[in-house]
């Protein structure tokens, strides 16, 4: 499909122009929800809030109705930010806020448009591996402000055209992600409708980043109706769609999944500024977000002429993970599709920095274990402790490549 003539040019995209949405529209959200003023949006900060009040703003704008006179629903968790103290003497009784608005349709199914807005702060409420040292903002741009405004543009559209859906809307952003996907466990034990009456649930998490040399887009959850794979392969797109049956995954579609219902999580992948300080505005590809938001308006308006989607129960990819002791600190290419695991980013200081391990290396061993694919990666993690001494074999520029590696 050839570009068009024209092309906006924001955040370093040669995408062609979204019909639906307008990435000027986007940038303005993403510029505001990711400014150094919110600090990161840490959830339960007072920087929380003003991400919150500024989403509930746009839900109003958009004409959504809010329940009990707000569209701020708050919630309550414990959190402990030392993992590795097992004592009670550091939790303490937080509360946060999801935002809620809805477009009522009258009609017998609601379908939820959501993704988390909260970020990692200044980096001392997350124990990521990859995040950098606290005291740093953490802006988020990607993770996720990209997808809030996914969820406030979706909100526009939809409530511009409500005459033609067979659905109502329920639109939530959700905090408490980072800490392990607190407001939508929360929101789903404790929803504004009937779970019942959900006919699925879309999640936008890091949509902000998409390549426009190979257009990749990762959609997880097809595996949790039957509907969803011819539905999406009868879709026309310029993107190379990567399907990934499972509902199971590190965001919040997992939460609305264990409900059973269906799902599906948009992607465009991870990049070497994820969880760092160096997520911010200016790398976010916003005409390549427009599309990518333009795809998901035609994946909804297709599920139009079906009737109530079936739930599939999928394979779990993160059973694997709870033996996981150690971490490389690497970044995998999720989109990679040649043998092996591409490693797209390398954190410092980590054993595979110490290694000597490089952004594109491909990992095809570590130890005695063959690695083909990203889940034989994490299988073999699971068999190494703090201390382990082994081998990791890299292809690099295509030759064999071997090192002594240290977890």
């Amino acid at each position: 499909m050839k570009k068009l003539a024209i092309v906006i040019y924001l955040g370093l995209s040669t995408f062609s122009v979204a019909q639906n949405v307008k990435p000027e529209s986007i940038k303005k959200h993403i510029s505001y929800l990711a400014s150094d003023e919110l600090k990161g949006r840490g959830t339960s900060s007072p920087q929380e809030i003003l991400a919150a009040t500024y989403i509930a703003k746009q839900f109003k704008a958009a004409g959504l109705s809010n329940f009990n006179n707000s569209y701020l629903k708050p919630f309550k968790y414990k959190y402990n930010p030392n993992k590795h103290d097992t004592s009670t003497k550091d939790i303490k009784e937080n509360t946060a806020n999801n935002v809620v608005g809805y477009l009522n349709n009258k009609a017998p199914y609601t379908i939820v448009i959501g993704a988390h807005y909260d970020h990692l702060g200044l980096g001392h409420d997350h124990n990521s591996m990859d995040a950098n040292p606290e005291g740093k903002i953490h802006n988020g741009a990607d993770d996720n402000a990209s997808g809030t405004a996914g969820v406030i543009e979706l909100a526009n559209y939809f409530s511009n055209n409500k005459k033609t859906e067979p659905f109502n809307i329920l639109f939530v952003c959700f905090s408490g992600e980072e800490l392990g996907l607190l407001g939508s466990k929360k929101y789903c034990e404790n929803p504004d409708v009937d779970l019942k009456t959900v006919n699925y649930m879309i999640n936008m998490d890091m949509i902000g980043r998409l390549n426009d040399s190979t257009k990749k887009v990762l959609i997880y959850g097809v595996g949790t109706s039957p509907v969803w794979v011819p539905l999406i392969d009868s879709l026309k797109s310029e993107f190379k769609i990567i399907k990934d049956s499972s509902g199971i995954g590190p965001s919040d579609q997992t939460s609305f999944y264990l409900k059973e219902i269906p799902v599906l999580h948009f992607f465009t992948g991870q990049h070497s500024d994820y969880h760092k300080p160096s997520d911010d505005i200016e790398k976010v590809n916003y005409t390549g977000e427009s599309a990518v938001l333009d795809h998901i308006i035609a994946t909804i308006e297709k599920t139009y002429r079906y009737p109530k989607l079936t739930f599939l129960k999928t394979r779990n990819p993160e059973s694997s993970k709870a033996g996981f002791r150690v971490s490389m600190g690497i970044m995998p290419d999720y989109t990679y599709e040649g043998e092996g695991l591409h490693v797209d980013g390398v954190s410092d200081g980590k054993p595979a920095a110490k290694a000597g391990l490089q952004k594109d290396d491909i990992v095809v061993r570590l130890g005695v274990h063959k690695i083909k694919n990203v889940q034989d990666y994490m299988k073999a993690l699971a068999n190494f402790k703090k201390g382990d001494t082994t081998e990791v074999e890299v292809l690099r520029g295509g030759k064999s490549v071997v090192l002594p590696l240290t977890f």
